[in-house]
């Protein structure tokens, strides 16, 4: 008796494991004209060509402060969405972005790393959570916040499902315009190595104002001063 008892317990216990965890997003239903309903419009796999600028938000990053996207400006950056609850593929997602900030640590590069579950992320959960990344709060930033304000900043400026529970497995990639500039999945080693490759393209592209040495303005600025004349011909 004490064996046939025992397994309808550890099938109600691992039902209820899979049930805890995140879901991914789901294909978009239709309506009668093909056009995807109740869904952001998902960026396409790959790097894009980039368009207009991303529309500032605001947010609560985990140490409690007020985080304002303005702050991202001249950065290239990385978003994603989660929650910290979720038992698999979250974690794993922040592992793949935590191995992304340790292969490129260049400190014009950050990530940004919205919850979908904003009533039980309160700044100190995500604060517990990070600390189990050993994320370094300068580079990585973890938001909080209205769940509407997340949806909103999710689905339009972000392109990518947040709903509580339920959230896209992407990362997407932002220039130093805040323009968006690629989108790959991030549970998946191939992908990954997809993601860093754009990162590091993007990284290099010249910054905003900065002016090369062949440039123009450089060479004419360089030819109004006159030949450099060695000492010893002086």
């Amino acid at each position: 008796m004490t064996g046939i008892s025992f397994w309808p317990w550890v099938l109600v216990s691992l039902l209820f494991l899979l049930g805890s965890g995140c879901t991914a997003e789901k294909p978009s239903a239709k309506s009668a004209d093909g056009v995807a309903s109740n869904q952001p419009p998902s960026p396409p796999a790959g790097k894009i060509e980039p368009g207009e600028p991303a529309a500032a938000f605001k947010l609560t990053e985990r140490s409690g402060d007020e985080f304002d996207s303005a702050s991202l400006r001249g950065k290239v950056w990385l978003a994603s969405v989660f929650f910290a609850n979720c038992p698999g593929p979250c974690f794993r997602e922040n592992q793949s972005i935590a191995d992304i900030l340790r292969d490129i640590p260049d400190p014009d590069f950050l990530a940004v790393s919205l919850t979908c579950d904003p009533e039980n992320d309160t700044p100190e959960t995500l604060r517990r959570y990070a600390d189990r990344l050993d994320a370094d709060p300068a580079r990585w930033k973890f938001l909080t916040g209205d769940m509407q304000v997340i949806k909103e900043v999710a689905n339009k400026t972000l392109l990518l499902t947040a709903e509580v529970g339920v959230h896209s497995e992407r990362g997407v990639v932002f220039d130093r315009q805040g323009r968006l500039r690629g989108s790959y999945l991030l549970l998946q080693p191939d992908r990954v190595a997809l993601l860093v490759k754009l990162i590091r393209e993007v990284l290099a592209e010249q910054s905003p104002g900065e002016v090369s040495a062949s440039s123009p303005a450089r060479v004419i600025a360089a030819a109004s001063k006159g030949p450099v004349i060695p000492e010893a011909a002086r």
